[in-house]
């Protein structure tokens, strides 16, 4: 059974055109490729036709895989989540505890997430550990180098 993950319109779009760019682009060369190669002769000592043949696999499974997260996606609402509470698509301000340095993210589905624009993924350590949490909350969250403390200081919607 696949996982479910929660998208905006715009990376659910952005999923789509890539499994199709895959179907309709890439999955056509690749049959190229190998139609190509054994037309150069003896496939058991043609190193071009392996190639392809392996590209060809490589390729058939991110199309499956793509397949497959799309299958459990689902298109989220925005505008009925509750802002009280970190959830998915949630601009959560945090302030590290340690530092007090200040830091912005959305939480987003693991495809969409994407560091340099501040998007970061509900499954990373972080996303789970601010799962939940309210206005005020303090979040121990256990990442690579031990516990670090952040508290919630904002929760909005885009």
């Amino acid at each position: 059974m696949s996982k479910v993950s929660y998208y905006t319109a715009e990376g659910l779009k952005k999923l789509r055109d890539e499994l199709n760019q895959l179907k309709d682009v890439e999955r056509p060369r690749a049959s190229q490729a190998i139609a190509e190669a054994r037309d150069k002769g003896d496939l058991s000592e043609n190193a071009e036709y392996d190639a392809a043949k392996e590209a060809q696999g490589m390729l058939e499974m991110r199309i499956s895989k793509m397949e497959e997260t799309l299958a459990g996606a689902r298109l989220i609402d925005e505008s009925q989540l509750d802002t009280s509470k970190v959830l998915v698509h949630s601009t959560v301000k945090i302030k590290n505890q340690q530092n007090g340095m200040e830091m912005t993210y959305k939480l987003v589905a693991q495809s969409e997430a994407d560091l340099k624009t501040g998007k970061i993924s509900v499954d990373s350590p972080i996303g789970k550990g601010l799962l939940g949490c309210e206005v005020g909350d303090i979040a121990d969250i256990q990442v690579p180098n031990g516990v670090m403390k952040f508290e919630v200081v904002e929760i909005s919607r885009d």
